[in-house]
């Protein structure tokens, strides 16, 4: 009886960097709820790698190659997007960069780099979607990629990525206020500590004792499977979320109820 709640066919999502990782574990997500998915990643042979793998389990998708630093590209997505399904109802901010230095080792450069992509992109793409979701007079959802770095320091992480995902916090609060009357809902996801969270040379490097220890500190003892992010954000993305909106869903294991 409640199955209908989850479902998301007839709509379409935008989702940024699937081309691996959790980007592409949410894209085959939304598409096994029925929802087309449109790929935006700046490696276009990740994407549409990812394009084949939701088509061959009997899903809709493409992939255009965005760079979410450049707002026109990212107008660029959301226009092929809606040439393409006719219409935008989800917009996943997901794409992002993480570089694992302590803050007093980071150069300008590469903090410019992290907020660039994991704020400024999400603040391009959301605005944006926006913007078309209001054209059409639809409700919509737009949902964020934070993380608990948002909320407490992490060991291998750098004050830049924590910087960008507390603004993501804040954009998500301030977006679902002037947004509610449009009937579009902005909510977050924040996952802990995830198995191959950010695959290749971002991702979590960890020694054996360093992970007994980790599970210590997580109530729940193990890391996350990237497919426990896709129940979340469906239900973000839902209208069993309809009441949802400023949210910031902590997906963690408990990591930081503690």
């Amino acid at each position: 009886m409640t199955n209908h709640l989850f479902d998301l066919t007839g709509k379409v999502a935008i989702i940024t960097g699937a081309a691996r990782g959790i980007g592409r574990v949410l894209a085959q997500g939304l598409a096994q709820a029925g929802a087309k998915v449109v790929i935006g990643d700046i490696n276009q042979v990740g994407a549409e790698q990812t394009v084949q793998l939701i088509q061959e389990a009997g899903g809709e998708a493409i992939a255009i190659k965005t760079d979410v630093r450049q707002r026109q590209a990212c107008q660029n997505l959301i226009n092929q997007a809606v040439a393409h399904y006719g219409q935008l109802d989800i917009m996943v901010c997901n794409a992002g960069v993480e570089i694992l230095k302590n803050t007093d080792e980071l150069e300008e450069f590469e903090w410019d780099q992290v907020i660039n992509v994991d704020l400024k992109g999400y603040f391009n793409c959301a605005q944006l979607a926006t913007k078309q979701m209001i054209k059409q007079g639809t409700k919509g959802s737009i949902i964020m990629n934070s993380s608990i770095c948002a909320f407490v320091a992490v060991p291998k992480s750098s004050g830049a990525y924590s910087a960008a995902k507390g603004g993501v916090n804040q954009l998500v609060k301030s977006l679902a206020v002037e947004l509610a009357s449009h009937k579009i809902r902005v909510n977050a996801f924040a996952p802990g500590y995830m198995n191959n969270m950010m695959e290749g040379t971002e991702g979590l490097r960890s020694t054996s004792n360093e992970m007994d220890e980790l599970y210590t500190r997580i109530p729940m003892k193990r890391t996350g499977d990237l497919e426990e992010l896709i129940g979340p954000v469906v239900f973000l993305a839902s209208e069993a979320s309809s009441y949802v909106t400023g949210a910031i869903l902590m997906v963690d294991g408990g990591y930081t109820a503690i």
